[in-house]
């Protein structure tokens, strides 16, 4: 039996999203005036869910935002704020620099640039996909600028570039402000990052020309018909309410990596102890996007660039004590998911202070090793952990503290466990810290002691499987002292300087960071949705980290996809 758009928007909320406790609100689809239909409809409200809800309005669409969280802005109002622009942009035209489309595309599918270990960040992307970023780039950078971006400087640079594989200076840098929200009123913003300097104007575009974005919106389910995809299962506040989309669903909900079930098909190491993920607790990586287009028949992309070691999909911790302690971002007191974060962690790690040991308390790696990068006079650039660069003085530095990290404890159970920094009272006051609340999170992330026995004996949490046995602690201590001043024997600690014997012992939270999301939904150069035979899902489209094809890191990669799938819904005939 053929079923309508209709019947399934009146009938189909209790099956699509069957097994949430709620009361089922079932919308009247009978006129264009109804709140619950626009055409369309785009899950997310960060880099790329915005961009796309302005360019829809824009070319004339009614437009409903939908966000999971009681806030805007996803992981991109917690970002720098750095941006890849080129092709030949107003600001790269201004400084002289000489760039276009093809050379953009060029350096984004480089198979010739590797990393030591032979493979590029670039190799496996999808061409079409690079065509049609390459393609857009001018136009986005005018987009930006015409909705109020306004930039630090507008000399390109490629100074936090993280991964753009630039070869010649594209990276723009949002300026730092007092955006006031045009919905709330307010200008606090959840960290001191440049994020802000695209989402507030974004934001207020989107409210400019109409656009209803309402908060608490779950994704639960897409409603797809014969025709296609014409709707959502949203859940608000305990009820279910379908909502249709005349025109198209944008999936722009952020990636998998905070899905424990989802991020393990691709590697299976990354249990439930890698919990510190990159922008949480401000926008949760739920995979929620994903897993509602894998149930109407989507297929997958760039699942290799989400398992192959470059670029940041996993990251080495510079903060430490606390869960979310992921390099470059750090939750302050005032802080609205402060609440949920609760430490901003103990930042600026010397690692010649601290050693780092498993579950078992013991050192399993070389501290200051890691996946970073370092230049010719070996100091590590920190915008490309992980990654590479076309400046010829760069190298790769093939100690993996990670890879030794997630290796585990012999148990045959997957997941390495919590790693934790051991540290002592004289570490505390070289490094200046202050080892209490609100830097460290007492409830599980941190511990102290008297003694490195009792210390051992303290570390009780939920991801700390088994306990740690006191005498192996004590034993790796008085093992790494006798190194102090002389050489590390057992990992080649460069000239470990420090004996950790000073009262009171520290143990602090310094697991692996799950960050970038590579894989998700496969799309083609339009955004579309395609299924497991390669066609376009009629109605369903995807930007940013929901999808597939195209690793890259950053804002400009969701803001691109955004702004395609908006456009080409925008005219899409019924």
């Amino acid at each position: 039996m053929k079923v309508s758009r209709r019947s399934l928007l009146k009938a189909g909320a209790g099956i699509a999203a069957a097994g949430v406790a709620s009361s089922i609100l079932q919308p009247s689809i009978a006129n264009a005036a109804d709140p619950r239909v626009a055409d369309i409809i785009v899950v997310g409200c960060g880099s790329a869910g915005l961009g796309a809800a302005v360019a829809a309005a824009e070319a004339g669409a009614s437009v409903i935002v939908l966000e999971a969280q009681p806030h805007i802005g996803g992981r991109g109002i917690v970002s720098s704020g750095n941006i890849p622009l080129g092709g030949g942009t107003p600001a790269q035209l201004a400084n002289g620099i000489a760039d276009s489309p093809d050379l953009l595309f060029r350096d984004l599918t480089d198979w010739s640039v590797t990393l030591s270990n032979g493979y590029s960040s670039y190799r496996y992307n999808d061409r079409e996909l690079i065509r049609a970023f390459a393609d857009i780039n001018v136009d986005m950078y005018n987009f930006l600028v015409r909705h109020g971006v306004v930039w630090t400087t507008q000399r390109p640079d490629n100074v936090g570039g993280n991964e753009v594989g630039n070869s010649v200076n594209r990276m723009m840098h949002t300026a730092i402000r007092n955006y006031v929200s045009v919905r709330t009123g307010l200008t606090a913003s959840p960290n001191t990052s440049q994020g802000p300097g695209f989402i507030r104007p974004l934001e207020a575009a989107a409210v400019a020309r109409g656009v209803k974005i309402l908060l608490n919106y779950r994704l639960e389910s897409l409603l797809r018909t014969n025709a296609g995809v014409v709707g959502v299962v949203a859940s608000n506040q305990g009820r279910l309410i379908n909502m249709q989309a005349r025109k198209g669903v944008i999936i722009a909900s952020g990636g998998g990596n905070g899905n424990v079930e989802y991020r393990r098909q691709f590697d299976p190491r990354l249990t439930a102890e890698y919990c510190g993920v990159a922008g949480e607790p401000y926008s949760f990586q739920d995979a929620s996007g994903i897993l509602a287009g894998l149930n109407v028949g989507a297929s997958l992309a760039g699942t290799y660039n989400q398992t192959a070691e470059f670029g940041t999909n996993i990251t080495k911790p510079t903060a430490i004590g606390t869960r979310y302690n992921y390099s470059f971002l750090q939750w302050g007191p005032q802080s609205p998911v402060f609440h949920l974060a609760k430490a901003s962690g103990l930042s600026g790690v010397n690692n010649q202070n601290v050693i780092h040991v498993n579950m078992l308390g013991k050192r399993f790696f070389d501290e200051t090793g890691g996946q970073f990068p370092t230049n010719s006079a070996g100091s590590v650039n920190p915008y490309v952990q992980g990654s590479y660069l076309n400046a010829k003085n760069i190298t790769y530095n093939p100690q993996n503290w990670i890879n030794a990290a997630l290796a585990g404890i012999g148990d045959g159970k997957n997941g390495g466990g919590p790693i934790w920094a051991i540290f002592d009272a004289d570490a505390v006051a070289r490094q200046r810290w202050t080892v209490a609340p609100p830097f460290v999170d007492p409830d599980g992330f941190f511990f102290q002691a008297n003694t490195l026995e009792e210390l051992a004996q303290k570390i009780v949490m939920q991801h700390q499987r088994v306990p740690m046995p006191p005498e192996n602690l004590v034993a790796t201590v008085a093992r790494y002292n006798s190194f102090v001043g002389g050489v590390d024997a057992d990992f080649g600690k460069p000239s470990p300087q420090y004996r950790i014997q000073k009262a009171p012992f520290y143990a602090a939270w310094s697991t692996p960071v799950i960050h970038d999301a590579r894989s998700g939904l496969r799309i083609n150069g339009s955004s579309q949705v395609l299924d497991f035979a390669g066609k376009a899902i009629p109605g369903l489209y995807c930007a940013g980290e929901a999808a597939g094809g195209f690793s890259q890191h950053g804002n400009g990669r969701a803001l691109s996809q955004g702004i395609i799938a908006a456009r080409h819904a925008a005219v899409r005939s019924l």
